[in-house]
């Protein structure tokens, strides 16, 4: 499938950046979707894959930048202000930081670094942010705090099990998130953005809904005359699926919420399948006025573009 516009996270393990985070450019059908597949992922670099020619302009390449994940965090003291079940694999863990820090979050997709303690022997994860940029929430506390989706595993449990009031280190917000208005707005790629697909699979959904609740997708309810966009949600059952509570608020918003049961019930009577098989299902009408914006498993990420 081609797109005007990708952003994409791939390689966030559950919204833990653990296996690296790759963040494509705007790709166009001139230059073959399969070359996403080249994209490294490795916990020691962030790989950037973006076109050498503008949209539409000749035929183009891709090149791949290796770097590394960024400064040296900078720790602080964080408080865990809650830890809630979100379905029954993941927690919503909301930790209370210094304004200077919160401060710092601008742009759904960036992420911080999380560890148990100051001791050089606890090694950080990194998580994506659910919550929407402070400035662009209107929840009760926003202003002081980060919420993040986080999938219990055996070695997590320092986190998945804390309890309000644990004090665990945070580093500053890092990364550049989605790169949204860059390169949904305007015409940079010589074609309006007037429909934008997003993509997730389990707890990779945190990144996804800071973009939907921060209003930086610019969408409007269908028959509205705005941008509309449509949320493929993979997950394994649907007790497994976080922020449906939420899915009511997205449609008013303008986000037509798609889920995708991997292993449904008998009498589901919902989509079944993957997020990719969905997407070939539905096809995109209008290829070069869509944007798209994922984050989850590189096996969906590649399955979508090819399909």
């Amino acid at each position: 499938m081609m797109f005007s516009k990708v952003l994409l996270g791939l390689g966030v393990a559950a919204a833990t950046i653990a296996d690296g985070l790759a963040f494509t450019a705007p790709l166009s059908s001139k230059f073959g979707v399969r070359r996403m597949q080249n994209v490294e992922h490795t916990p020691s670099c962030l790989s950037f894959t973006k076109p050498q020619s503008q949209f539409g302009h000749g035929r183009g390449s891709l090149q791949t930048l290796f770097m590394g994940w960024g400064p040296d965090p900078i720790w602080e003291d964080a408080t865990v202000v809650s830890n809630d079940r979100a379905s029954e694999s993941c927690v919503s863990v909301t930790l209370k930081l210094s304004p200077e820090t919160v401060e710092g979050f601008k742009v759904p997709g960036q992420y911080c670094q999380v560890k148990f303690s100051t001791s050089e022997d606890d090694k950080p994860i990194f998580l994506a942010v659910a919550s929407p940029p402070p400035a662009t929430s209107s929840e009760e506390g926003s202003d002081s705090q980060f919420e993040f989706l986080i999938k219990k595993t055996d070695n997590n449990g320092w986190i998945t099990d804390t309890k309000p009031g644990a004090v665990l280190q945070c580093s500053q917000i890092m990364g550049g998130g989605f790169p949204m208005e860059e390169n949904f707005e305007g015409f940079k790629y010589d074609f309006p953005t007037q429909n934008v697909l997003l993509f997730a699979a389990g707890s990779g959904i945190a990144p996804i809904r800071s973009a939907i609740e921060s209003g930086q997708l610019n969408t409007k309810p269908a028959g509205e005359g705005g941008r509309t966009a449509r949320l493929y949600y993979g997950v394994r059952s649907t007790a497994d699926m976080p922020y449906k509570d939420r899915f009511g608020k997205w449609e008013l918003s303008g986000v037509e919420v798609v889920p995708v049961i991997s292993s449904p019930a008998d009498d589901y009577q919902g989509r079944s399948g993957y997020v990719q098989t969905a997407l070939e299902e539905d096809g995109v009408p209008i290829p070069r006025n869509s944007g798209a914006l994922m984050c989850g498993m590189k096996g969906m990420a590649e399955g979508t573009f090819i399909s």
